[in-house]
């Protein structure tokens, strides 16, 4: 099914809370979750083993040049909305794609210094945490995890500013200007998700629910997975350690 909407906001701006909302409304939407198997995965989320090979398609969006365009059906198929990374890092060549679907670009409820907080606090782990990348070193898997992450998040979209507080945040406002000055404004909702229902039904032209808002926070299941990656990490390093000493032993011997 082609695009209805695309999700233009940077991740950590209620991206989560807003693909459940999506969800509810009766568009499937794609988050960054719908490439992991393991993710927490959102109510009513078309999720299959099919998006294994997901990773491997955003891999090649990285290392292409940004506007190129792909067969983005082979991950949208299933999806009437996208939100959150990586997809929001090639809003424009989606909108070329999709030239009739609204736009929502969502910014952080408390402003640009708590998406700062947030997205440290969180994803921006693949370039901080030495776990990590042992993880990285040990596995294929991780070895592109980390590649999409840093090349198609953290440089292209977010230019490389993730280091620098103030350029991180200056980066944060750029990307709002660039995309209420490219889309146009019949065609784009600029979104808080503490503006509930309202103004996003209004935006799509469907009811508006009864039940409230979902306020999801992904924090908890992100934290769980970092504490995990530890894991792997300490169980890779302890069987090279055991490697290690079965070579020296193995000299040793040779050499006693």
């Amino acid at each position: 099914m082609p695009l209805k909407v695309i999700g233009a906001g940077l991740g950590r701006t209620g991206t989560l809370s807003l693909c459940t909302a999506l969800n509810q409304l009766g568009f499937p939407c794609y988050h960054m979750f719908e490439i992991f198997e393991k993710a927490p995965h959102p109510p009513s989320s078309p999720y299959s083993k099919e998006n294994e090979s997901h990773l491997d398609f955003w891999h090649n969006v990285a290392n292409g040049k940004a506007g190129t365009q792909y067969d983005w059906e082979q991950v949208f198929s299933k999806y009437a909305a996208t939100v959150d990374y990586p997809a929001c890092c090639v809003w424009r060549e989606l909108l070329s794609t999709y030239p009739n679907a609204k736009v929502i670009l969502t910014v952080h409820p408390r402003g640009a210094g708590a998406w700062y907080e947030s997205t440290v606090d969180t994803i921006y782990f693949t370039e901080t945490m030495w776990q990590f990348k042992v993880l990285q070193l040990a596995t294929p898997y991780f070895k592109k995890v980390g590649d999409m992450f840093r090349k198609l998040i953290w440089q292209r979209s977010l230019k490389g500013t993730m280091s620098d507080r103030s350029k991180a945040i200056e980066r944060y406002h750029q990307h709002i200007a660039e995309v209420i000055a490219s889309v146009p404004a019949e065609q784009l909702l600029v979104y808080s998700v503490d503006q509930s229902w309202k103004p996003l039904c209004t935006f799509l032209g469907v009811p508006e629910p009864s039940g409230e808002f979902p306020n999801v926070n992904d924090r908890a299941a992100i934290k769980q997975g970092l504490r995990e990656f530890t894991r792997g990490a300490y169980a890779i390093l302890a069987v090279c350690a055991l490697a290690f000493a079965g070579v020296v032993y193995g000299i040793s011997r040779v050499f006693s």
